[in-house]
C-alpha cells in the first residue's frame, strides 16, 4: 500500500494539486471526469452530476424520490396537455446575467435538438413564455411525466450563450465529442462555478457567492473533482488523506472502508441496470433470437454478482427494478449451459462462431471484469470473443458508432420510469425522435414500440403498469440484450464530510447542500 500510495502522491504533485484544504474545501476523487461542459451534448452520469453543480433544473428529486422546486417555485395543471410552472425572481447567472423564462424557453429549445435528450423531450411539444417568470409545458395528448422531465431542464444563460466566438462559431452549438464554445464555458445558476478545469487530470470548482438559494446549509468553498480510475488507488487516496471523498467504491473494498477508522461507507438499492447489447447488424449471426437466447443462457448473472460484485448489486432478468411500474416479477435469472449449447445447436452453430465485444474500464463498477468473465462464460457454448476495453473518454465515441458485436451498457432511467429504459435502449431507432438512441443492439420491434407510446399517454396507472410489463416480456422472450444486474451506488467519505443527506439512488450527489465539519 506504501507503494500505491506514494505513486498517487507523485502523480498529483505532477499535476499541480494541493490538498491541504481549509474544512469546507475538498477534494474528491472519482472513477472520471465529465466529458464535456455542454449540459445537453451526452446524456451520462458524469454530466448530469456536473450539471446539479454548476446548473440548476426546474425541479429535482429528493432523497424520498419527491419532487422539490428549484428554479420553478410551484408548478399546477392547466389542463390534461398543459402545466404552468412558476419560475424564482432575483436569480442571478454566474455571468451576472437575470434568470428569466425567455432562458427556460431557450434552453427546451435547444434541448429538441439535442440527439441524447430528444427522446426524453419527445412527449413536450412545446414550452412557452407566458410572462417573464411564468413558462407553460404543452404535451402531445396526457402526459403522466411532466415533473420527471422537468428534472432534466438546467436552464442555460441564453444571452451568455448567443452570439459568435472570435473564430465566428455559434456559441450555442453542440459538438458530440468535439471542441465547442459550450463545451469549455460554463454560465449556470448553480452553486458552484468552475474556475479551472484539465480534461483527465482535475475540475475546480468555487463557491458562487450570487447563488440564489440562501437557506442552503452547505458550506463547501471550494472543490476539486480529481479522476483516479483505479478502484484500489482511490481508496489508497481516502485512507491517506489526500482525497475527502470518493465514488465509486469497488465492492471489494467494502470491508476495507468499514474497519477504517476516520471514514464512512455509504451505499443503497440501485436502479441502474448494467447489460450487454447484441449488435444484430454488425454480426447477422446475431439476428437469430436463438443464439441471442443461447447467450443469455450462457451468462451466468447471479455469478458475476456473487463472485465479481461480492453481492453489491442484485442479478437482472429484466431492465425494471423491484418497484417500478414495469416491473415483471415471472421474469428471472435463466442460466443454463445446457439449455444455452441446445439453442446453439437448434440455430446451426454447435461449434460455434466468432464476436467482437467492447466494455468501458472506468465507467462502471468493476466493468472490464465482467466483460473478462463474460467472455470467459461464452467461451464454454464455443463463440471465441475478441474483447477490448477502454476509458469512458474513448468508449462513448465508439460506443455511438456502436463499434462492436456485443456493448456494454448501464442505464439508470432519466425520468425515474420503466419506460424511458426501453425508449433508449430497444425501441427502434428513429434519429428524428431520438427514439432507440443508444440501442446499438439494432432491436427492433413494432409492438414494443407501439406499447411504450400508448403507456406515455396512459394515465391509469394499473393500464399503464401492464403495458410496460409485457414490454419486458417480449425483450425477454426474444432475447433483445443480456442483463446483468442492477448496480448499488457507493460512496465514502472521511466522517466530517456529511456524505448521507447529499446522496440519492439516481447517484447525483448534491454538492451544494454539502457540509463539512
Amino acid at each position: 500500500m506504501k507503494t500505491i500510495k506514494s505513486k498517487l502522491a507523485l502523480a498529483l504533485i505532477t499535476a499541480g494539486l494541493s490538498f491541504s484544504a481549509a474544512a469546507a474545501d475538498i477534494t474528491v476523487g472519482y472513477a472520471s471526469d465529465p466529458v464535456s461542459l455542454d449540459p445537453h451534448e451526452q446524456l451520462s452520469g458524469g454530466t448530469l452530476q456536473m450539471s446539479h453543480m454548476v446548473f440548476d433544473p426546474l425541479v429535482r428529486f429528493t432523497q424520498e424520490m419527491e419532487f422539490e422546486p428549484r428554479l420553478a417555485e410551484s408548478w399546477e395543471r392547466v389542463d390534461n396537455e398543459t402545466m404552468r410552472f412558476h419560475l424564482r425572481k432575483g436569480v442571478k447567472f454566474h455571468s451576472g446575467n437575470a434568470f428569466t423564462a425567455d432562458d427556460v424557453v431557450w434552453t427546451f429549445e435547444r434541448l429538441k435538438e439535442s440527439a441524447d435528450f430528444k427522446g426524453i423531450f419527445a412527449p413536450l411539444v412545446a414550452l412557452n413564455k407566458v410572462d417573464d417568470y411564468t413558462v407553460e409545458i404543452k404535451t402531445d395528448g396526457t402526459y403522466p411525466l411532466i415533473e420527471n422531465v422537468a428534472t432534466y431542464i438546467f436552464p442555460m444563460d441564453s444571452k451568455f450563450y448567443t452570439g459568435k466566438t472570435k473564430d465566428g462559431k455559434d456559441k450555442s452549438e453542440m459538438v458530440k465529442h468535439g471542441n465547442s464554445y459550450a463545451s469549455t464555458h460554463v454560465s449556470g445558476t448553480g452553486p458552484f462555478t468552475i474556475t479551472s478545469r484539465e480534461q483527465g487530470v482535475k475540475v475546480n470548482f468555487e463557491r458562487f457567492d450570487g447563488y440564489w438559494d440562501k437557506g442552503s446549509k452547505g458550506n463547501v468553498d471550494k472543490l476539486t473533482l480529481v479522476p483516479i480510475k483505479e478502484d484500489a488507488t482511490r481508496v489508497a487516496a481516502l485512507l491517506s488523506g489526500d482525497v475527502d471523498m470518493i465514488a465509486p467504491v469497488a465492492p471489494n473494498d467494502y470491508k476495507r472502508i468499514k474497519s477504517a477508522d476516520g471514514v464512512d461507507l455509504y451505499t443503497m438499492p440501485g436502479t441502474r441496470v448494467i447489460t450487454f447489447q447484441m449488435n444484430q447488424n454488425s454480426n447477422p449471426v446475431l439476428k437469430d433470437p436463438r443464439v441471442r437466447q443461447a447467450i443469455v443462457y450462457a451468462i451466468n448473472n447471479e455469478g458475476i454478482v456473487k463472485k465479481i460484485m461480492k453481492g453489491a448489486a442484485t442479478p437482472a432478468a429484466q431492465q425494471s427494478p423491484v418497484g417500478y411500474a414495469g416491473y415483471n416479477d415471472g421474469l428471472k435469472p435463466r442460466y443454463d449451459l445446457k439449455k444455452a449449447k441446445a439453442l446453439m445447436k437448434q440455430a446451426g452453430y454447435e461449434k460455434g462462431f466468432s464476436l467482437t465485444m467492447m466494455a468501458p474500464n472506468n465507467r462502471y463498477v468493476n466493468d472490464a471484469k465482467i466483460a473478462q468473465a463474460a467472455a470467459a462464460m461464452l467461451s464454454k457454448i464455443g463463440i471465441k470473443v475478441d474483447l477490448k476495453t477502454m476509458p469512458k473518454a474513448q468508449y462513448w465515441p465508439e460506443f455511438d458508432k456502436c463499434s462492436a458485436d456485443m456493448l456494454m451498457i448501464g442505464w439508470h432511467p432519466d425520468t425515474e420510469d420503466s419506460a424511458n429504459f426501453t425508449e433508449f435502449l430497444a425501441m427502434s431507432r428513429n434519429s428524428e425522435t431520438g427514439k432507440g438512441q443508444y440501442n446499438c443492439g439494432h432491436y427492433g420491434n413494432a409492438e414494443v414500440d407501439k406499447l411504450v407510446n400508448q403507456s406515455n399517454t396512459e394515465t391509469d396507472l394499473g393500464k399503464r403498469s401492464e403495458m410496460l410489463k409485457q414490454v419486458e416480456a417480449t425483450l425477454y422472450d426474444e432475447a433483445a440484450f443480456v442483463p446483468l444486474h442492477w448496480e448499488d451506488p457507493s460512496w465514502a467519505a472521511k466522517s466530517n464530510v456529511k456524505v448521507g443527506p447529499i446522496v440519492n439512488g439516481m447517484n447525483f450527489p448534491y454538492f451544494g447542500d454539502l457540509v463539512v465539519n
